[in-house]
């Protein structure tokens, strides 16, 4: 079915209006081909301006490239060769330390020859953002490193991973990127790098229409995304009317399934 000379379906411009950068779709969508916004994001996270993004692609992009089996989110290239693969992880399954693993191992098998000199292997950061606090230490991101134990001593195999907490909301650059990744509406959003690409997705002719022919070719994975999204709005409703109601914390957590933190932003939108 095309979609170029006809009306998009009501269905998929409804889930439009609600898709945002946390859903890994659109993440996706938003990111892929847009230097500008990745190298926004990698120089909030490294808290450098000096970060220079050279190419980027996503899964869709990078299929033929990295083999049918492999799905990365986005892969990007920086100016001195750094490597950044960037996921969105809504569950806490998806940031399976074990994932961050795999995902080094695929990029490494992707960029290392058998003739590739051990002091040429790029460095490589996994970055995960995830939308609870999977640790739940309430830090704003995660390090993990390889070290020496007996040493105390970095490994230095130039391999990383960061998990990016999505529940921190502070009033910095790191809260308020988390607070434009949850937000349905580009006119709301902190950044206009990410605001403007998002516009352009939900409400310019051509990128709805490139969002229709998306959701047609990859129809059930949207659709299921959309579904999840309009479970999110139920649980975040029930939080809302409890709250109005003065139930106990508990028993909102009960019933609304969303964690505590997210009851208490809830708690704060109210006063």
């Amino acid at each position: 079915m095309s979609l170029l000379n006809s009306s998009p379906p009501q269905r998929y411009l409804e889930l439009i209006k609600q898709f945002r950068l946390i859903d890994d779709t659109f993440f996706e969508v938003c990111l892929d081909g847009s230097d500008e916004c990745m190298q926004l994001l990698l120089r909030i996270f490294f808290k450098r301006d000096d970060i220079i993004v050279k190419e980027v692609v996503t899964q869709r992009s990078a299929r033929n490239l990295y083999g049918r089996s492999v799905q990365f989110d986005v892969i990007a290239v920086d100016s001195t060769g750094k490597i950044y693969n960037v996921e969105v992880q809504r569950s806490n399954e998806g940031a399976n330390p074990k994932r961050a693993r795999f995902n080094n191992a695929l990029i490494d098998s992707r960029e290392i020859n058998r003739n590739t000199k051990y002091k040429d292997f790029p460095e490589i950061w996994v970055i995960f953002i995830t939308e609870n606090d999977i640790f739940g230490a309430k830090l704003p991101m995660y390090h993990i490193e390889r070290v020496i134990t007996e040493l105390n001593q970095p490994f230095n195999d130039a391999a990383h991973i960061i998990y990016v907490n999505g529940e921190y909301r502070e009033d910095n650059a790191l809260g308020l990127l988390m607070q434009d990744f949850f937000y349905s509406d580009p006119a709301k959003m902190h950044y206009p790098e990410l605001a403007k690409r998002v516009d352009f997705f939900k409400h310019d002719q051509k990128g709805v229409q490139v969002m229709c022919e998306i959701m047609e070719k990859f129809g059930k994975e949207l659709l299921a995304e959309g579904r999840a999204e309009g479970l999110d709005e139920g649980r975040t409703q029930t939080a809302l009317d409890m709250l109005q109601d003065n139930r106990p914390m508990e028993e909102i957590i009960k019933y609304s399934h969303l964690p505590e933190s997210r009851i208490k932003e809830l708690a704060v939108q109210l006063q």
